[in-house]
Order: structure tokens, then sequence, then C-alpha cells
């Protein structure tokens, strides 16, 4: 039995004591520990492959900011190399893929993933779930599949992701053929976290924005869904879509458990929007800059639009690396301390 289930009951719409809370990118270099344990590693992809490291960094903000729950470290990315398209992380720049998706043939060559291909995430979440020993629940998650698509047709990070849209206008059916491949290799992925200990499951879609809303119905929400589906006996799952906004009474529709919603989403909105879902967020991560009373002051009225019931507190994004420590754990507290 999980000592602290605030996070689990909230998403399953259940009374909790006070709101809990957690941070995107919480295990990251905001930590001084992380750095240290970062420095193991000779590169990132190693780092990712350690399941030793990555339990390590998973639990740490649990022990130094005191956040409601941990979520497995791992990358995204790891689910395109797993069907066969190997990435680099370019200190600096991001992720970088070699080769990348052009054509049918390209497509074909592509395998779905299967658990095996990702046990390295899969152990990371044993020896993490032994760590916590029922402390906290832990959280899985991969990306959506879109956001995936996304980085295996441009190779990179992009600001407009122009290559993956062309695609998406000029070869419809094989981009469709692409999506369900993903889709299946993380329906597979993901069952396999849950049995390997994570207790409750989010969906990133970090490049929802780019898409208009008729092409994000068609290409991305279409495919959440179907993960929602494979997922929603085993654990709550969460779908976050960064700036899809217009998409919100759609994505309420799916068999998500919680909505996680960015910074340009007013509460009140999300709540008339999706009255039947727990919603996550929205605080601007950039709000952590500020000095403390006016983080205090944001952070209160938040609290207090959102309501105590179905909710979990978090960021609208995830933390940024140059963010101080003490400020992100002064975040944390008022949301504990809020009553």
């Amino acid at each position: 039995m999980l000592k602290n289930d605030l996070l689990l009951r909230a998403a399953k719409g259940q009374e909790t004591e006070r709101v809990p809370v957690w941070l995107m990118r919480q295990a990251g270099r905001v930590l001084p520990e992380y750095r240290a344990t970062r420095a193991k590693a000779k590169n990132f992809i190693e780092f990712v492959k350690s399941p030793e490291l990555a339990c390590e960094v998973t639990v740490q903000p649990v022990d130094s900011l005191g956040v409601d729950a941990a979520i497995i470290f791992s990358d995204i990315l790891v689910i395109p190399e797993a069907m066969g398209l190997p990435y680099q992380m370019i200190e600096a720049k991001g992720p970088w893929f070699e080769n990348t998706v052009k054509n049918k043939t390209d497509v074909e060559k592509l395998r779905i993933a299967q658990a095996d291909d990702l046990n390295y995430v899969l152990e990371a979440i044993q020896l993490t779930k032994k760590e916590l020993n029922n402390r906290v629940p832990l959280i899985g998650f991969a990306g959506a599949p879109w956001t995936i698509f996304a980085y295996m047709i441009e190779g990179s990070g992009s600001k407009t992701f122009s290559k993956a849209k062309q695609f998406l206008y000029t070869q419809p059916e094989l981009a469709h053929q692409l999506l369900e491949k993903i889709t299946q290799s993380t329906i597979n992925y993901l069952q396999a976290q849950v049995k390997a200990g994570a207790d409750l499951i989010q969906l990133f879609d970090s490049w929802a924005g780019v898409l208009s809303e008729k092409m994000f119905y068609e290409f991305s929400l279409k495919y959440m869904s179907k993960i929602c589906d494979a997922l929603q006996p085993l654990v709550p799952v969460t779908v976050f879509a960064k700036d899809a906004h217009y998409a919100l009474e759609k994505i309420a529709e799916t068999h998500c458990n919680t909505i996680g919603l960015d910074w340009t989403i007013s509460p009140k909105n999300a709540r008339q929007l999706a009255p039947n879902k727990t919603l996550q967020g929205n605080a601007d991560p950039c709000l952590l800059y500020a000095d403390e009373k006016k983080i205090i002051s944001e952070t209160q009225e938040m609290l207090r639009t959102f309501g105590k019931h179905r909710y979990i507190c978090n960021l609208g994004h995830g933390l940024y690396p140059d963010l101080d420590k003490e400020k992100v754990k002064l975040f944390v507290n008022v949301v504990k301390e809020f009553k």
C-alpha cells in the first residue's frame, strides 16, 4: 500500500485531503544532485540506458523537493530507437537523427517495438519501485505518436516541424501507417511499464501546438485515444497536449483520467470544457523566476481557481534548468500547505 496515494486518488476523481503536486522535468538540472549523477555517464544516451542511474535521479526530487510522485527518468525518443531509428543527444542542441523517415521503404523497414526492446526502462522502473518503498506513486510515460513522428521525419527539434507537416499533407496514408506503428510500439511499451510497476501513465504531446485543429484530431488525438483505450483498465492515464487549448472538449471524450494543461488555458475555462476529468497544471514555469511573494500569491490564486477536487498541481510545462531549486521547493510547499 502506498503511504502517499494523493496523486492516484486525485486522478481517479476521489477525495483528497490536499492538492497533490509534482513537476514536469523535476528530475533534472535544477537539482545539483542530478548534475552529479549525470556526470557519471559518458553521454545522455548512456545515462538513459543505465537503470541504476535512472533510478537514482528519479528518486532525487522526492527526497529533495518533497513532491507527491516520482516520474521515471527516461526520454521520449527511446521509442524510435527501439523501432530501428537510433538518435543522438547533442549537448545544448537537443536530439538528432542521422537517418530520417522519407518514404514508404523507410516506414516498412521500421519494426513495431516490443517490451524486450526497452528492458533498461523496465529495469529502472523495478529498481525505482524498490527504492521508493511505497512512499509515493511512480509515473511512467511516453511521447504521443504525433510528437514521435515529428522527430522521426524532421530529424531534430524545430520551431515549425514543416518537414513533418509536409509529410502529413503530401503522404497522408503513409503518415497514418507510420503513426499506427508508433502507436502499437507505444502501447507495448506502456503496458510493460505498468507491468513493471508504474502506477500512472502520462502521454506527452509536446508538439501538438504546431498542428491545426483539424490536423490535430486526425493525426494526433486519434492515436492518443487508442493508447488511452489500451491502458484504461490498468492505471490512470494523463494526456498532456501542449498548446492544444482548442481541443479540451475532444480530449475529454477519450478514456484518459487526467488532462494536463499548459499556462495558456484558464482554469475556469478548463473546468467548463472538461467537467468530468481531473485537471493537471498549469503554472507558467517562468513564475519561478519571480520573487517569493509573487510565487506565493500567484500559486495560491491558481489553487483557489482550480479548487481542491479533481486537481493535480503542476507547471504548464517542464522546469527550466536555470531555475533556483529553493524557489521550486517554495512552489511545492505552497501547494502542500494550501488549505
